[in-house]
């Protein structure tokens, strides 16, 4: 699912473009469902093919509204249409959300509800961290990662491009995780994880040493 947003004009000089006054369009869908005309209350406008009309009849700004459960792939490539399109992904924080003024988000990333990042923390691009979730101080953040609702990033985490958190997970301070890593819900990290790697339980284990080829 693929958000699109028409941008008026904005005054705020704020990094995060959820303060500034967006109007909705619609949303893009790769296969709707059931034949439905809207989601939400928001009109669904097609499929993907209808970006480049879109953005002729003046529409700048998207948001993937896609989550990832593993595997990230799929939302770094929804990401990376949009801006072949060249619209601009908004980065959006809800106002229920709690980003330190000495964190740094970029571009197409999302604070949902209750979400913590706290001060010399860096996100990379479209990163989702979701509800409740928490990213402490001086973590780093690759692009495309999924910090999955309640988890926990203590301080100075490094956390690698498109790697996967599970819901409620947590990490202990100083843990690297390598790119497209999966963190599963509830595990405890004690240990570095490398790329590829999809670690479980407490303390978190290795399950498989990549993630399998039919999520590539």
């Amino acid at each position: 699912m693929f958000l699109e947003a028409a941008a008026t004009p904005a005054s705020s000089s704020t990094a995060f473009s959820s303060r500034a006054p967006w109007c909705c369009t619609g949303f893009s869908i790769r296969i709707p469902r059931c034949g439905a005309t809207a989601c939400l209350d928001v009109p669904i406008v097609g499929g993907d093919e209808q970006l480049p009309r879109l953005a002729a009849q003046g529409v700048t700004c998207f948001v993937v509204g896609l989550g990832g459960v593993r595997d990230n792939r799929p939302r770094q490539r929804l990401f990376e249409l949009g801006c072949a399109h060249g619209l601009r992904p908004l980065t959006v924080l809800h106002p229920s959300a709690v980003c330190s003024s000495r964190a740094t988000v970029d571009a197409g990333s999302q604070l949902l509800p209750g979400a913590i990042v706290n001060a010399g923390a860096r996100l990379g691009v479209n990163v989702i961290v979701n509800t409740g979730a928490i990213v402490e101080h001086d973590c780093r953040v690759g692009d495309h990662v999924h910090i999955a609702t309640g988890a926990r990033l203590s301080g100075t985490v490094s956390i690698g491009d498109r790697a996967h958190i599970g819901a409620g997970a947590v990490v202990r301070h100083a843990i690297a995780i390598g790119d497209d890593a999966v963190v599963g819900a509830g595990a405890v990290v004690v240990t570095d994880v490398a790329a590829g790697q999809v670690v479980m339980g407490n303390p978190a284990r290795i399950k498989t040493s990549s993630v399998p080829a039919s999520l590539a």
